[in-house]
């Protein structure tokens, strides 16, 4: 911290003495007061001539003040920043997760369809027998609200619930003879059934042994009341105002906490556009309700859905206010005791220079000279002054820099965390310096938390952490990116030295055993960027495909990037 140039002021000791001598009348100092008002000099030269210790301390004072305030704006700003990207990267995997859980459920059904659909093929004129497997199909998992077999001339031929009353009814809208038409496994758009019902449709189509299309098995779920959405997402809202909504391809509202909203076409929203069309991430958005929302999206891949979840910006910040109130209180003791050891201090330096002028009016008398050399000089007092201010600015500015090394490091774990990942890779593209990247994931990470328990989810992240520090060189930096991702950067590591590295974390994660847990295993994705002028992003995605690759063919493997940079 630079100080400024302290400026001194001579002190003419001649005129001091005269003032004393020579005081003015009533009149006269009503003409001197007013004298002082019309000339800003002379009001400045009577402000200068204030004692040294009140100057001193509404210096520090001041200066102290500052810095407090300066110091509790500054964690305000970065917890803040830090608050909002947490919550929007946590919105982003949360719907990632229910974008997939989604997509499993559909994955189901229409497996399930297809086994019906083999068995009607031999069936479809045996109505008992259709009859019987529509109900067998409704009641077997409550997946769907109605199932219904819909022959190859458009004509439904058997449904479940009977209640329904559709049986022998002709399709005929375009939306109703979506299926039909696909022949093919499909996820209908929003339509509105010939009950009345507005709903999806996921069918299979029924081919006969000879090839021939005999028509369609379908489960339908209903978008207005109780379904399968809502029992997948319903229980997910909470009580601060975040929420979570579904689309289809086209953008039509098929999931709201609101029902009056559901077959809503949304336009002008950017998160909706960016969802159907097959991308993900995280934006800050204003809500129809006009609402500050920081809202995380993920696609459906098969049905083309997109899945989004939004939380209040301001129930997000509202914790901010508690945590900034606990740093004042914590910071603000220190401050005081800074304070009473400044206002000791300039006790300490105002009286040498007090003594300075006791005796400079007293240089008549013969004993005036030894005083003099008896005080201390007023320049050693100078510097313990400077030196006690910069003491306490010293321990506030150790506070915010404790507060900023943590807005880069995960607390779970210790690791970079994405903000001090960022860092890193900034600093990497500035040098030009080259590094393999390596990516991984514990495999099956949610039946960790379902079966055992957040808690112990938490322990193995910790573990994985600190297997990451043993295998550690000097140098390589270890992040962790998101919830059970994480990614090691290897600087001057080329791709055969970092797949090496990461067979050998590999098999000592599947080597190791959590009392509550036994087993865990990772995958992991190994690329390399050469330090070129190509963008750093592109090989963190091939780092992140190939761990994608690495599970799909049936995780706890190491994958090493091969396309070529882009």
């Amino acid at each position: 911290m630079a100080l400024s140039r302290r400026h001194r002021h001579k002190l003419d000791f001649n005129d001091d003495i005269k003032l004393e001598c020579h005081q003015p009348e009533p009149a006269q100092q009503i003409l001197k007061a007013k004298e002082f008002s019309n000339n800003p000099m002379k009001i400045l030269h009577l402000l200068l001539r204030l004692d040294l210790r009140r100057l001193i301390l509404i210096l520090t004072i001041v200066s102290v003040l500052i810095t407090l305030l300066n110091s509790v704006y500054a964690t305000y700003q970065v917890q803040r920043e830090l608050l909002i990207n947490n919550t929007l990267e946590a919105n982003r995997v949360y719907a990632a997760k229910l974008a997939e859980t989604t997509d499993t459920f559909l994955k189901t059904a229409q497996s399930q369809l297809k086994y019906s659909a083999s068995l009607l093929a031999t069936k479809m004129d045996d109505e008992p027998a259709l009859l019987e497997e529509t109900r067998r199909l409704h009641r077997q998992t409550n997946s769907f609200n109605s199932v219904i077999i819909v022959n190859a001339d458009a004509m439904i031929v058997a449904t479940s619930p009977a209640t329904l009353q559709i049986k022998g009814i002709q399709l005929t809208s375009p939306s109703a003879i979506q299926s039909l038409d696909a022949r093919q496994p499909l996820v209908t758009d929003p339509f509105l059934s010939v009950a009345g019902n507005y709903l999806i449709s996921i069918s299979h189509p029924i081919f006969a042994t000879d090839g021939r299309y005999l028509g369609f098995v379908a489960g339908s779920i209903y978008l207005q009341g109780e379904n399968i959405l809502n029992r997948l997402l319903g229980q997910h809202h909470y009580k601060d105002g975040s929420y979570i909504y579904v689309v289809d391809r086209h953008g039509v509202m098929i999931y709201h906490l609101d029902q009056k909203r559901i077959g809503e076409q949304v336009t002008g929203n950017p998160v909706i556009a960016a969802v159907i069309r097959n991308q993900s991430g995280t934006a800050n958005l204003i809500n129809s309700h006009g609402t500050d929302m920081l809202a995380g999206f993920a696609p459906v891949p098969l049905s083309g859905w997109g899945v989004v979840a939004q939380r209040p910006s301001s129930a997000t910040l509202a914790e901010l206010d508690d945590q900034i109130r606990s740093v004042f209180i914590k910071i603000l003791p220190l401050a005081l005791l800074t304070l009473l050891f400044i206002w000791c201090s300039a006790l300490l330096i105002s009286r040498p220079l007090w003594q300075l002028a006791k005796n400079a009016r007293e240089m008549d008398q013969q004993h005036a000279q030894e005083s003099i050399l008896a005080i201390r000089s007023w320049y050693f007092e100078s510097a313990l002054l400077k030196r006690a201010i910069l003491k306490g600015v010293g321990l506030l500015n150790d506070k915010i820099t404790q507060l900023n090394t943590d807005s880069h490091t995960d607390p779970m774990t210790g690791l970079y965390n994405r903000r001090g990942m960022q860092k890193v890779l900034d600093y990497y593209q500035e040098i030009q310096q080259p590094f393999a990247i390596i990516a991984l994931d514990i495999d099956h990470f949610k039946g960790i938390n379902d079966r055992h328990g957040h808690d112990t989810g938490d322990q193995v992240i910790k573990s994985l952490a600190q297997l990451m520090r043993n295998n550690a060189r000097k140098g390589d930096a270890l992040c962790r990116s998101g919830g059970e991702e994480f990614l090691i950067l290897l600087p001057d590591t080329g791709g055969h030295v970092a797949d090496n590295i990461a067979e050998r974390l590999r098999q000592q994660v599947a080597l190791y055993k959590l009392p509550a847990v036994s087993d865990i295993t990772i995958s992991l994705g190994v690329a390399y960027w050469p330090g070129n002028t190509a963008g750093i992003n592109e090989s963190l995605k091939r780092a992140d495909r190939a761990l994608y690759q690495a599970k799909r063919q049936g995780r706890n493997q190491v994958v090493v990037a091969t396309e070529p940079m882009i």
